[in-house]
């Protein structure tokens, strides 16, 4: 199992960017799919989950900018970020969480916002 995050880069505030999640041996419409991010010094933290059934839910700092959302035919998950801010800084990881409870990570993609 392999997921692959891209989509990163500097923009500034008020930019925006794509991400995208693409996996490989794993099926993310039968896995809960999320985007979370870290910063320098803090754990990692849930921004975006997308279920199987296709709710979505939020992190207050990102709801209305930001949209998770999974596209069956390629196997991807993405992640539209609209009017970035500098707090939205961070490397940026997709996973993968199964039923069963198994979870896999991707590796991380940087998102860099200049104030």
């Amino acid at each position: 199992v392999q997921l692959q995050a891209s989509g990163g880069g500097f923009v500034q505030t008020g930019g925006s960017l794509r991400l995208t999640c693409a996996g490989s041996g794993i099926l993310f419409r039968n896995n809960h799919m999320g985007w979370y991010r870290q910063t320098p010094g803090k754990e990692r933290a849930l921004v975006a989950l997308l279920s199987m059934g296709g709710s979505s839910t939020y992190i207050d700092a990102v709801r209305g900018r930001f949209t998770i959302s999974r596209d069956n035919s390629k196997n991807t998950v993405l992640l539209e970020m609209n009017s970035l801010k500098p707090e939205d800084t961070a490397v940026y990881y997709c996973r993968a969480n199964a039923p069963s409870g198994t979870s896999y990570w991707g590796q991380g993609t940087q998102v860099t916002v200049s104030s």
